[in-house]
């Protein structure tokens, strides 16, 4: 493993601990906030940037993005996108601890894969890490576009079924991919700056969808099916869009192993919603709200 891999695996891991944990300070305090209102957006803006703790949640995750680009810039997209998939962890056992539950068994198993997938990942780092190519632009943008069309698919017709929190934290999440993937390409440079706009985009929208998702349901719950989107999207996009390169012999079936194991855990530690949950409508005037 480079120097330059062992770097981004650091600020990856830095990045996925603050990020989560500033996804709970958000929880909580959008949670305690009133209804916020897509008809009213100046007076819901002002609401979150009013209570201290949102803000600071806000600002942690803007420290954790920061890590994220730095790793973005010196190692793969699937690379970076399987070590922050493995902190969903940190955020549920932080979740457990201050709410003062125990994991379930399902939770549980969740951190262990995810765990297992991240030493895997380490282990097939030995046989290397390529960054891939620069991929097609407008494959790239085909990719982007198609996933920002499933989210508003998600939003339009998952209201009903799914409910308030998961068709949120689902939506929000596919466009906090459209994010990651952007950032990766915009630290190519030259041209691809311009993809600063998407980038802006997707955040933006995926925060504000978070947001809406907080004040309908559990932080694990949104922030959980968010996190599984945001990191698979990715990892998918990598090998398929970005065309980085998997190990070949035993060292690449490991790592599709632990990309699998990762993208496993963080789906069992997204609990679902109870069905009394599931059924309740989204209020008219509800508006998304906060982000990676």
């Amino acid at each position: 493993m480079s120097i330059r891999t062992l770097v981004a695996l650091v600020l990856a891991l830095l990045s996925t601990t603050i990020t989560n944990l500033a996804y709970l300070r958000q929880h909580d305090a959008a949670a305690a906030l009133p209804v916020l209102s897509i008809r009213r957006p100046l007076h819901s803006l002002q609401l979150l940037l009013g209570d201290r703790g949102w803000l600071l949640g806000f600002a942690m995750e803007t420290s954790g993005f920061l890590l994220y680009a730095g790793a973005l810039a010196l190692a793969s997209l699937a690379l970076v996108q399987s070590i922050t998939a493995g902190g969903i962890g940190v955020l549920a056992y932080v979740s457990s601890y201050i709410r003062g539950r125990q994991l379930s068994r399902r939770e549980r198993s969740g951190v262990i894969i995810s765990v297992l997938g991240l030493l895997a990942l380490g282990v097939s780092l030995v046989g290397g890490s390529g960054a891939g190519r620069s991929g097609s632009t407008a494959t790239i943008l085909l990719w982007l576009g198609a996933t920002g069309a499933l989210a508003l698919l998600i939003l339009l017709l998952g209201r009903a079924p799914l409910g308030v929190a998961v068709s949120a934290a689902v939506a929000g999440g596919l466009f906090f991919s459209i994010g990651d993937i952007s950032t990766k390409v915009a630290t190519q440079g030259g041209a691809r700056i311009g993809f600063l706009v998407t980038l802006i985009l997707g955040y933006m929208l995926g925060t504000v969808l978070l947001q809406l998702g907080y004040q309908a349901g559990g932080a694990l719950t949104v922030a959980g099916l968010a996190t599984l989107l945001t990191n698979a999207v990715p990892i998918a996009a990598g090998t398929i869009v970005l065309d980085e390169p998997v190990p070949s012999g035993a060292f690449g079936g490991l790592r599709v192993l632990a990309f699998a194991a990762v993208t496993v855990g963080a789906f069992l530690l997204s609990r679902p919603e109870t069905s009394r949950q599931r059924r309740m409508p989204l209020p008219e005037a509800r508006l998304p709200g906060s982000g990676r």
